[in-house]
């Protein structure tokens, strides 16, 4: 879960084994697994955490593995089970969370500052829950689609439905009006057809997406209101995953596809295009819709790697690097560094606001200066890298499993990087 885009569920959001605080953690957890836990603080960081921990009888680093193993209704009854305590002592503990004022003069004066900045002349607002989040809302309520694209069509964070979130931001976005050259609700036909099958007005979804912030808490919203069978769904989803392969609609995509990318003849449908667009048109490399540029290319200066190293550091630059590793963290990037003779600093610096050619002449003789054979031999090792021993080789077949048992034929993490590739982006769109 990236909580740089969204809060953690309510610390009051009792729906994980009916336990207050629980939910909440778990996001924290996952953001912590995932590395995208952004302000928030996780374990012994968070007074709730670990009173939270303390309660179920596990540490902050036996639930982060247990959160990368299993679902909420899984984890639920892990923390029930470990917690061993009768319902009084949940409703009990529950209970003396919700009503706990602040205790301290740190507490006091912080929700005596948030009330003052987000919602001003609210009296009714006296808990720690409740300060805590007031603070969540007005961090994240405010979406600016001026500055920054909605996510991604295909994400199904909101109610399983492909669409719905992208809805979210959108209807956010109006609230604060801040919608840009967006379209929203009846406005935009992909936001209409959800509307209709969920079975809610515009103005509804609107107000409940800018309330519930969360995308699981948003969908708690609509399953209350929609009872849509996951078969429903799945079909749903499909037909809209479509629009743009055949009939009027695929002439539509070509007549938009033409105007945005006509080179780009493999955007074959109208939820593909709305990512390309949103890339171009606010100068972004993401590639949480859409992998970096192969290992293999040597498209810029010659040089294998360095394309995808590119399109890494560009994510990075905008927050948008998704599952990836860059600089340091990416063996195939230190190398690449490493026969420029660049820190990742420099390089990240050096970069910005250049296209590929720039990058090229801004590199000079670091890679004019190198010989052929140099380069060439660079080049054979990049795209030869693969295991070294034993271990290496247990991690490339286990990684290799998990994505495509049948490719017993990958031998090296060039390859791999391929495979992950295609794989990481076909579940995104199916869902799985």
């Amino acid at each position: 879960m990236d909580l740089t885009r969204q809060p953690p569920r309510r610390p009051s959001n009792a729906i994980v084994g009916g336990i207050a605080g629980l939910a909440r953690m778990i996001d924290k957890a996952r953001g912590h697994n995932e590395e995208t836990i952004g302000e928030f603080r996780y374990g012994e960081g968070s007074g709730l955490d670990v009173e939270v921990l303390e309660f179920i009888n596990m540490s902050a680093d036996d639930f982060a593995a247990a959160v990368a193993a299993l679902d909420d209704a899984a984890l639920g009854e892990l923390a029930l089970k470990n917690a061993n305590k009768s319902q009084d002592e949940i409703d009990a503990f529950n209970t003396e969370h919700l009503e706990r004022t602040p205790q301290d003069e740190l507490h006091e004066k912080l929700l005596v500052e948030r009330i003052a900045k987000y919602a001003p002349g609210r009296t009714d607002i006296t808990t720690v829950f409740a300060s805590i989040e007031l603070d969540d809302w007005g961090a994240f309520r405010d979406l600016d689609l001026t500055a920054a694209p909605p996510r991604s069509p295909w994400l199904r964070s909101v109610f399983g439905l492909v669409g719905a979130a992208r809805m979210a931001d959108k209807a956010r976005a109006l609230s604060c009006g801040q919608l840009g050259a967006y379209r929203y609700g009846d406005d935009s036909s992909q936001d209409a057809a959800i509307l209709e099958f969920i079975g809610v007005d515009q103005e509804a979804f609107r107000e409940a997406a800018y309330n519930n912030l969360n995308d699981d808490e948003l969908t708690e919203w609509v399953a209350a209101r929609c009872q849509k069978s996951p078969g429903e769904k799945s079909v749903f989803n499909a037909a809209r995953c479509n629009v743009g392969r055949d009939g009027a609609m695929a002439e539509r995509l070509a007549e938009r596809r033409a105007e945005v990318a006509p080179e780009r003849g493999d955007i074959q449908t109208f939820f593909d295009l709305q990512d390309l667009d949103d890339q171009l048109s606010f100068g972004i490399t993401d590639l949480r819709r859409c992998p970096p540029r192969s290992a293999y290319d040597d498209s810029v200066g010659g040089l294998a790697c360095l394309a995808r190293m590119i399109d890494k550091f560009r994510a990075m630059a905008c927050n948008c690097l998704g599952p990836y590793w860059c600089g340091e963290d990416s063996g195939f990037d230190r190398g690449v560094l490493e026969f420029l003779g660049l820190t990742p600093d420099e390089f990240a610096a050096g970069i910005e606001g250049k296209d590929d050619s720039a990058v090229v002449e801004w590199l000079g003789a670091r890679l004019s200066g190198k010989s052929a054979e140099d380069t060439a031999a660079f080049n054979e090792r990049m795209v030869n890298f693969g295991p070294g021993n034993e271990q290496q080789w247990d991690f490339l077949r286990e990684v290799v499993a998990k994505l495509d048992p049948s490719r017993t034929d990958i031998e090296t993490f060039t390859a791999l990087t391929v495979l992950d590739d295609t794989v990481y982006f076909a579940r995104l769109k199916a869902g799985v």
